[in-house]
């Protein structure tokens, strides 16, 4: 176990990623670049790539990910639509069937309203209507909101939403994490919070980014962001006792040197691995995060130790804990590609009841090294189905409500012009009766007229652009219809 000073990490090794102002003012401490490096990187004309990065290690590469046809594409976001449409029902009897699709990828275009779903940030944004509005309102408290200033061109420098200095994107990252500080402030801002935010800004909107992260502190990582870091080592601890499962010599290896797991999985989990994985990876696990907790987190780490320390040959190079911490820390690209990664994630054979089971087990043996805890932390819902069990929506909170609606530029046509137009085809609708009459008197022979279904080329016939039309603006501006892509 770490040793514990107080509320604090006594480990000169580990980094602490809670917010405090002594360690953001040392920019050595961030190592995605200086402020000279990002504005100069800024001022250079690059590229951005599909994910919106114009360079850093993140930056899509064709070795690290798998494309998907556009046809299976399309048809994926077909079934993703009718899931959504119908989200309860589909939790409710085909969850194993959500779970398979969150496996093979949720496609881009619905990647963020997706989440928003599976981490209850949709119900909890529509049951708390106006609470974000209003934290984003209030000034803050000072103490965070300075250590937050300064922590935001550390967030994913290199991708173009977070580059320029008060920017779009950084601006809407003070403002959910600031939210965030006033919604828990007796937990305030951890440093491990700003790039869970960050990459959810990146796939939805403002208010739905702070939902998401309340959502993913409370439910998927209850504790882990509170003074202390509590939650965190105990986490390490669990995932040391499965590894001696999983890789036998990445266990004993670690176990020799003393090699104390809040030394290497701190950023791992506390960050998601989103400052760690190739950016076609990160957005993999999280699909299956989010929808089967934090157990996902826990198999990726595994894999990891599993590829890096899972032999012999392997350990030749680490004789001791500063090589071994070097490995860790440059982490072989091909164990971080996504179609490796991920089948070797989903092949591992950890359950939440592993977890629940070490879980329990480390607890006691912290109460008795360390006594009780100092923060007591909701219990953790292990992905999707149990946190709609645990709190169930209804039909009114997941329903859908557009982002982007499109009127019909017709439905702006002032009502004297309508009006005109009725008259003049009522007119018309006339003039072709009395025409009609006429002819009838004009020819005793015919003593019943047979209504043609189609007009004759003699009746002028409405232009075919007013059919269309007329129905456009229902069609358009209809909340029913879905407008989000």
């Amino acid at each position: 176990m770490a040793r514990i000073q107080g509320n604090g990490l006594q480990l000169a090794e580990s980094r602490s990623l809670r917010g405090t102002t002594e360690s953001l003012a040392d920019p050595d401490n961030s190592s995605l670049g200086s402020d000279s490096e990002i504005n100069g990187f800024a001022n250079t004309e690059r590229q951005a790539d599909k994910y919106g990065f114009i360079g850093g290690a993140q930056k899509y590469s064709g070795e690290s990910a798998q494309d998907v046809p556009p046809e299976v594409l399309r048809q994926r976001e077909g079934k993703w639509l009718e899931m959504l449409n119908s989200w309860d029902k589909w939790m409710a009897k085909r969850h194993k069937k959500v779970k398979l699709r969150c496996h093979k990828g949720i496609p881009p275009s619905l990647r963020g309203r997706a989440w928003l779903y599976l981490s209850g940030g949709k119900v909890k944004k529509e049951q708390n209507q106006g609470k974000f509005q209003e934290l984003d309102s209030q000034p803050g408290d000072p103490k965070w909101v300075d250590v937050i200033e300064r922590d935001l061109h550390r967030q994913f420098p290199f991708h173009e939403m977070f580059m320029a200095r008060g920017g779009h994107g950084q601006k809407d990252l003070f403002s959910v994490l600031k939210a965030y500080t006033l919604y828990r402030p007796e937990e305030g801002y951890c440093q491990a919070q700003a790039p869970i935010a960050a990459v959810l800004l990146m796939h939805m909107p403002v208010e739905d980014a702070f939902w998401g992260l309340v959502q993913i502190c409370e439910k998927y990582l209850p504790g882990y962001y509170s003074t202390g870091l509590e939650a965190i080592q105990l986490d390490g601890e669990i995932l040391f006792a499965l590894l001696r499962r999983v890789s036998p010599p990445a266990y004993r290896h670690l176990k020799k040197h003393k090699m104390e797991p809040i030394l290497y999985m701190t950023e791992w989990f506390m960050c998601a691995f989103s400052r760690t994985l190739p950016w076609a990876s990160v957005l993999r696990v999280w699909d299956m995060f989010l929808c089967e907790g934090v157990k996902i987190i826990f198999r990726v780490g595994l894999v990891l130790l599993k590829c890096m320390l899972g032999s012999q040959e392997k350990l030749k190079t680490c004789q001791g804990q500063y090589e071994t911490m070097e490995r860790l820390r440059a982490i072989d690209v091909r164990y971080m590609q996504e179609g490796f990664l991920v089948r070797e994630v989903l092949e591992l054979p950890i359950s939440e009841r592993d977890i629940e089971k070490e879980h329990q087990a480390q607890l006691r043996r912290w109460k008795e090294t360390h006594g009780e805890l100092h923060c007591k932390s909701p219990p953790r819902m292990h992905g999707a189905k149990a946190i709609m069990a645990a709190e169930p929506p209804s039909r009114q909170d997941l329903r859908q409500r557009p982002t982007i609606i499109v009127e019909s530029p017709l439905a702006q046509t002032s009502p004297a012009s309508t009006a005109a137009e009725s008259t003049r085809k009522e007119d018309e609708e006339k003039g072709r009766k009395k025409s009609r009459k006429g002819n009838l008197k004009k020819d005793p022979s015919v003593e019943k007229e047979v209504s043609n279904p189609y007009p004759l080329p003699s009746e002028p016939q409405p232009l075919l652009k007013d059919t269309p039309l007329q129905g456009s603006n229902q069609s358009l501006s209809s909340t029913e219809q879905d407008t989000y892509l």
